[in-house]
């Protein structure tokens, strides 16, 4: 059964920084690419980040470039989100789902053909 299960949540003020893990289980991690996804309350779900299966390509959304970082650890099944510099707006309930490959078009990380959704980590950045 596949199954991933979010971590690393938290409350965090603007500026400070947070790391997220994602382990999978019930498949062979090495061959799917894994994605981030984040939902703002209110808000529609939005692709954060993505990490591709077999050379390890990354895509993040404008808004996070520079201060989130995606990697990968196939042997521990798990997907990493370092996330620093975090401001209000970064402010939801984070998700990690997987696919067969990124899909990536006009700038965002679509969440065609992921699946496998977790249940999230909520993270919130206030003063």
């Amino acid at each position: 059964q596949v199954k991933f299960v979010e971590s690393g949540g938290g409350v965090v003020q603007p500026g400070g920084s947070l790391n997220l893990s994602c382990a999978a289980s019930g498949f062979i991690m090495d061959y799917s690419a894994i994605g981030w996804f984040r939902q703002a309350p209110g808000k529609e779900r939005e692709g954060v980040s993505c990490i591709s299966s077999r050379d390890g390509i990354t895509y993040y959304v404008d808004s996070v470039k520079g201060r989130f970082t995606i990697s990968r650890h196939n042997a521990k099944k798990t997907a990493y989100l370092q996330m620093s510099s975090l401001k209000p707006e970064d402010t939801a309930v984070y998700y990690c789902a997987k696919a067969p490959s990124c899909t990536v078009a006009g700038g965002r990380i679509l969440s065609r053909n992921m699946n496998y959704w977790g249940k999230g980590t909520l993270v919130t950045v206030s003063s």
